[in-house]
C-alpha cells in the first residue's frame, strides 16, 4: 500500500519567540511559550493538541516530560525523532503521515533553546561522547561544526572554481531581507566587500559566512485536513516530503554534495512538482556554503554552478530568480537552539499566507519548498524537504 501525505495534512499554526536573547527564560518556559503561540495563531486550543513532536533540543531527554510540562494530557501519537536542524522538518512530515493513517488529528511541533545566553555556538567540539562509535577516530582532530562546514566550501571551491566573492551574495542577500524584519539579530545591510573584510574564522569561511546564535524558538500546528477547513486561517498543505542520511559510506567521502540531493527528489517526486515550479525557498543556512550546496542539491541549478546562481542578488526578493529566507534567515535572523529548521517552515507559511512582510513578500505565492540539514556536512548530517502549497 503506498500512503500519500499530500493534501492529507495541513500547517494552520505557526509561531516564531520575538526574543533573540532571553538569559531570564528557561528552555521549558520557551518551548511553553512557542506552543501556545501557535496553537492561538491557529485558533485551537491546548485540548486540541493529540500528537505531540519534539526532538533533543526539548529538556528533560525524553518526550513524556515536556508533554507533561505542557500538560498535554490527551496525546494519541508522540515522536521525538532527532535528527539535528532538520528534525522539525521531518516532524512535519512524520505528523502528515500520522494523521494520514489516522494516527492522531492535531500536531504539536516545537523547536526552542538559549545558545546564546548559555554561549554554545559551533566553536565547540563536535563529538561529545566517548560511546559515538566514530569517537575514538574523530576526538584526537578536534572536529567542531565550523571546520567541517569549511571543508565542504574549500573542496567546492577546488572543484568547481566557486569563489569567496559568489558566497558573500548569500550573505548580502540575507541582510537585503532581515533589514525589514524588525526581531532579527542582524538588521544592517552588508555588502560583499564587508562579508571579505570580516575576520577568518576556518578557512575559507568568515566571520559573516556564518550564522547568528540566539536563543529563542518556535512551534508549528499541523491538522488534518476537514480541521484545517473549519478554521479561519489561510489553509497551507503539505503536498511533498523527504528525508535521509548522508554519511562516510564506509570512506568513500564526497564533500560536494549532501542528503538533500535524495530527499528533495522524493519531495518533488511526491508533490508531483519541479524545481521550476518553487516560487519561494527557505534553506537552512547555518553558513553560506550550506545554502549554496542544497540550492544544487535540490536542482534550482547543476552541481558545479551554485556560486554562479546566488551571485548578484539571484536570491534577493524582487530582485532575483529565487527569493529564499526573507526573514533573513539563521544568517541574520534567528538560529534558535543552533538549530534552523524549525524559522524555515514558519518563514515559508508566512510567505504562502502572504504574511510576509511587504519588502519581501513574494507576489501571489502559492507554492514553497523549506530544506535542511542535521549535524554536519562535513561528515555526517540528516536532511529533510518539504513541499508546501496554499489551498
Amino acid at each position: 500500500m503506498n500512503v500519500t501525505i499530500k493534501d492529507k495534512a495541513y500547517i494552520v499554526g505557526a509561531y516564531e519567540h520575538p526574543l533573540r536573547h532571553a538569559p531570564n527564560h528557561s528552555v521549558a518556559q520557551l518551548h511553553a511559550e512557542v506552543a501556545k503561540g501557535a496553537i492561538e495563531d491557529a485558533g485551537l486550543s491546548k485540548d486540541d493538541i493529540d500528537g505531540f513532536f519534539c526532538a533533543g533540543d526539548a529538556p528533560g531527554g525524553n518526550a513524556w516530560s515536556m508533554a507533561n510540562y505542557l500538560n498535554l494530557s490527551q496525546l494519541k501519537h508522540i515522536d521525538s525523532t532527532d535528527m539535528g536542524g532538520c528534525s522539525y522538518l521531518i516532524h512535519v512530515a512524520h505528523a502528515a503521515q500520522a494523521i494520514a493513517l489516522g494516527k492522531c488529528n492535531v500536531a504539536l511541533i516545537t523547536l526552542a533553546g538559549r545558545p546564546k545566553s548559555d554561549g554554545i555556538s559551533g566553536t565547540q567540539v563536535r563529538i561529545r561522547g566517548v560511546s559515538l562509535p566514530e569517537a575514538p577516530y574523530e576526538l584526537p582532530y578536534s572536529p567542531v561544526t565550523l571546520n567541517l562546514y569549511a571543508m565542504a566550501a574549500m573542496r567546492h571551491m577546488y572543484e568547481f572554481g566557486t569563489t569567496s566573492e559568489q558566497l558573500a551574495w548569500i550573505k548580502v542577500a540575507a541582510s537585503h531581507h532581515a533589514q525589514y524584519n524588525e526581531k532579527a539579530m542582524l538588521r544592517d545591510l552588508v555588502s560583499v566587500e564587508d562579508v571579505l573584510a570580516s575576520p577568518m574564522i576556518s578557512d575559507p569561511l568568515r566571520r559573516l559566512d556564518s550564522c547568528v546564535v540566539t536563543d529563542g524558538g518556535g512551534a508549528i500546528i499541523v491538522a488534518r485536513r476537514d480541521i484545517a477547513r473549519a478554521l479561519n486561517r489561510p489553509r497551507i498543505k503539505v503536498i511533498g516530503a523527504g528525508e535521509t542520511t548522508k554519511h562516510q559510506s564506509g570512506g568513500k567521502v564526497d564533500l560536494s554534495y549532501t542528503g538533500v540531493a535524495w530527499a528533495g527528489q522524493r519531495a518533488f517526486e511526491e508533490a508531483g512538482v519541479k524545481p521550476g515550479d518553487i516560487q519561494y525557498a527557505s534553506i537552512y543556512d547555518s553558513f553560506t556554503i550550506t545554502v549554496l550546496l542544497q540550492l544544487e542539491d535540490l536542482g534550482f541549478c547543476p552541481k558545479g554552478e551554485g556560486g554562479r546562481f546566488v551571485a548578484d542578488g539571484n536570491l534577493i526578493s524582487g530582485q532575483g530568480r529565487l527569493p529564499f529566507n526573507t526573514d533573513g534567515g539563521g544568517l541574520c535572523n534567528n538560529h534558535p537552539s543552533n538549530r534552523g529548521g524549525m524559522t524555515k517552515i514558519i518563514e515559508a507559511v508566512r510567505q504562502l499566507r502572504g504574511e510576509a512582510h511587504p519588502r519581501v513578500q513574494v507576489p501571489g505565492c502559492s507554492l514553497a519548498l523549506a530544506s535542511g540539514i542535521g549535524g554536519a556536512i562535513g561528515h555526517r548530517h540528516g536532511a529533510a524537504t518539504i513541499i508546501m502549497e496554499r489551498e
